[in-house]
């Protein structure tokens, strides 16, 4: 049985994460921004006789609550094994000539800049409890610049999942000096808010797939941008 905690997992693929964990026998943390919003987690935590699942609040937008979150965890004695970077937003409607800097910096906070900052926080964290980690940013194939071709899903999204996958490989030589391996992870076209309900994949099927890219996952892949079947995807 592994610890995961898990970044945006009130909705859509966090919480489809966190069900299927909790119900083959691992133990979350929940991290979401309003946790008395969370209706569907919190009806899972009261279904958890053993206290499986912890709800935690986390703006990840607050760099002071992203940096105070490890030493939480170490107060209650809670020592993770796999970190989930899956809180994300988009804004799908823009187009040329209607972009502006409040939208785009938005966008480049929370699915860039938010994570480096988690990973940050929790590299110490990490590093003294040598657990052989694993941290898990979820990104996108729209991230990729090889794929890239139009706006047909928003220039911020497709600039933020870039600049993800770059802190990625910028970090992962630093992080497997701490025993911990770092991917960028494709979850597919999902069925969620930001998918649209014309997706190809549920969050549960993509979820059964990230999984075993996951639980399969070793230092020599540190570094790596694969989609939800474990193939390589060109940056």
């Amino acid at each position: 049985m592994s610890l995961y905690l898990i970044t945006g997992a009130n909705r859509g693929i966090g919480l489809a994460f966190t069900k299927q964990l909790l119900n083959r026998g691992d133990s979350v943390i929940a991290c979401c921004r309003n946790p008395k919003n969370a209706t569907e987690l919190n009806e899972l935590a009261l279904k958890q006789s053993d206290n499986t699942l912890d709800i935690y609040p986390l703006d990840v937008a607050d760099e002071e609550a992203i940096m105070s979150l490890p030493k939480k965890l170490i107060e209650k004695g809670l020592f993770i094994d796999v970190l989930i970077l899956n809180a994300g937003i988009a804004e799908p409607s823009e187009t040329l000539g209607y972009f502006s800097q409040a939208t785009i910096s938005k966008i480049l906070n929370i699915n860039a800049i938010a994570p480096i900052l988690l990973i940050q926080a929790f590299s110490n964290y990490f590093k003294t409890q040598n657990r052989n980690a694993k941290i898990i940013c979820i990104s996108s194939d729209l991230g990729s610049i090889t794929y890239a071709s139009d706006l047909t899903f928003g220039l911020s999204y497709g600039m933020s999942k870039a600049a993800l996958n770059m802190g990625v490989k910028k970090v992962c030589s630093a992080l497997s000096q701490r025993n911990v391996s770092i991917i960028a992870l494709h979850p597919g076209w999902v069925q969620t808010d930001l998918g649209g309900h014309n997706a190809t994949l549920t969050p549960t099927a993509s979820v059964q797939f990230m999984l075993n890219v996951i639980d399969n996952l070793t230092i020599t892949q540190s570094g790596s941008f694969l989609d939800f079947k474990g193939q390589k995807i060109p940056w």
